[in-house]
């Protein structure tokens, strides 16, 4: 796989994002809504939708106000956050971050993507508080992130350089790294 360098221009050096003051238990009870594609702990129960369970309450509130405000837009996600105040939002983000990723590494870690390790780790656990686990994601999921990120349909100011750069076969090869690494959420 290429090595790309890209200069973030202090994007990724600003410091964490904005702590969330949610209710995690009153996050619990809304999280109903979201179990048959998230789980009631934030683990994926169909392949076209993420882990949640151990993202930080900052990315979680941060993807929920996007996808509500129209700015990230997806079918079911867009009509969910809609009706979501910021409180419930918060809520619903203390729940799932009170939760703890695990993730197993079978493979050697030197094999990992090294342009994808350095965010989101060599054993799939963000090592940026902005960057998602991809750990037990499914390779359907990640492959379609990154090509939407190629191709605009989802914008972001550093993944967009990163994944235009990326073949399919590289695509692949990435999503099929992060999907091979056992992961289990552990409770709050």
């Amino acid at each position: 796989m290429r090595l790309v360098v890209l200069a973030l221009g202090g994007v990724l050096l600003a410091g964490p994002l904005a702590a969330q003051s949610g209710d995690a238990e009153a996050g619990r009870a809304l999280a109903g809504q979201c179990r048959t594609c998230h789980g009631l702990d934030g683990r994926a129960q169909i392949p076209v939708a993420p882990n949640i369970g151990g993202e930080p309450a900052s990315y979680l509130a941060a993807q929920l106000r996007a996808f509500r405000s129209g700015e990230r837009v997806n079918e079911m996600m867009s009509v969910v956050a809609a009706s979501l105040t910021d409180a419930q939002i918060d809520d619903l983000a203390a729940w799932y971050a009170a939760h703890r990723p695990v993730a197993t590494l079978a493979a050697d870690p030197g094999a990992a993507p090294e342009l994808c390790a350095a965010c989101h780790g060599a054993d799939g656990l963000a090592v940026v508080e902005d960057a998602p686990h991809l750990a037990g994601e499914s390779n359907i999921y990640i492959e379609t992130q990154l090509k939407a990120f190629r191709s605009g349909r989802r914008e972001s100011a550093v993944m967009g350089p990163i994944a235009q750069d990326l073949s399919d076969a590289e695509i692949r090869a990435v999503a099929d790294w992060y999907a091979a690494i056992g992961f289990e959420i552990a409770p709050p």
